[in-house]
């Protein structure tokens, strides 16, 4: 076999041009100037009779250091390297699901609010932008589903000027994270800075929607076709949901695995931002062990957009293979 070098091709079709006499086109100039912007971030696939809307909300670069407890720095840069990400910082997306059931619009989860646009310069805080791309409202969101009160899953539930953002959505929340962040005397035991932190920010959500909320329990459907499953460890209360309908499911597993190629492909690590590391890392296999078995996609909040994966065992843990993007729904 002969193998023929870029430079020979080249000159090659230079030679073939000239002896041809067809002529030289020369390179063509950018006629319009750089978008400079990302398109819209939504996606849409189908569960059985149910829709679902992947609706971005953008997301923030985080340091490394720090992130990952139990694995050093070096550790966690040559994960990244391996999966061809930056060694810069830790990206971390977030990513809100609409289902429409085909008579109401449920919305899992919301992100960081209108507010964090300014705060994060327009990194984050995408999710009411990308609703309206997507042919969404809020105000025509019946439920609002919460799987746990850390502020990039329920900031989003107030505008920018603190107003209750889904006007005609019942807001439903863990009943063991409502008691939890509610409860005094947990707030006066907790540690100073971020858990703090959580405890005074749910409070002035609770407040800002004059507590009207509905506390669920995990093993309840909590409404049509979405089933709440208990998850413990990232926070107390920390909840995931089946979504099913007729022979199809997907698993909505909120921060059960962070990053996936940091704690899917390697479970046994520990995030700061886990309450409970040692309950979350127990989840967390408990939880992957089931979508090896059962064959059940999952819908991960910080997974790369749209954020739908199915899971096979690998060597130190789990791999996550991303469902490819498709032109149909």
């Amino acid at each position: 076999m002969t193998f023929v070098s870029r430079r020979e091709m080249l000159a090659g079709g230079a030679a073939l041009a000239a002896a041809s006499g067809l002529p030289c086109v020369a390179p063509s100039r950018a006629a319009a100037p750089l978008a400079g912007k990302q398109a819209p971030g939504f996606y849409r696939y189908k569960v059985g009779d149910f829709e679902v809307s992947v609706i971005s909300d953008g997301a923030v670069q985080f340091p490394i250091e720090g992130f990952v407890t139990n694995a050093s720095p070096d550790q966690v840069k040559a994960a990244l390297t391996s999966a061809f990400r930056s060694t810069d910082g830790l990206t971390v997306p977030f990513t809100p699901i609409v289902v429409n059931t085909g008579s109401k619009l449920i919305l899992i989860d919301t992100g960081l609010g209108d507010a964090a646009v300014e705060r994060t310069k327009g990194s984050a805080g995408q999710f009411t932008a990308n609703l309206t791309a997507a042919g969404l409202d809020r105000k025509d969101i019946d439920a609002v589903v919460i799987s746990h009160f850390h502020v990039d899953h329920v900031d989003g539930l107030l505008t920018a000027d603190d107003k209750p953002a889904f006007p005609n959505a019942e807001i439903l929340v863990p009943a063991a994270e409502l008691t939890y962040w509610m409860d005094d005397g947990e707030m006066s035991r907790a540690p100073k800075g971020r858990i703090e932190g959580l405890f005074r920010n749910t409070r002035r959500i609770i407040g800002a929607l004059g507590g009207r909320v509905t506390p669920f329990e995990a093993g309840k459907e909590v409404a049509p076709g979405l089933t709440a499953v208990a998850t413990p460890g990232h926070s107390v209360g920390h909840t995931s949901f089946v979504l099913s309908s007729g022979a199809r499911s997907v698993f909505v597993q909120g921060d059960v695995a962070h990053i996936p190629v940091l704690f899917v492909e390697n479970p046994g690590w520990h995030a700061a931002i886990d309450q409970d590391p040692v309950m979350a890392e127990a989840t967390r296999r408990r939880i992957y062990d089931m979508l090896v078995a059962d064959k059940l996609p999952v819908q991960g909040f910080h997974y790369p957009f749209p954020a739908l994966a199915h899971i096979e065992r690998a060597t130190n843990g789990y791999r996550e293979i991303l469902v490819p993007w498709s032109t149909s729904i």
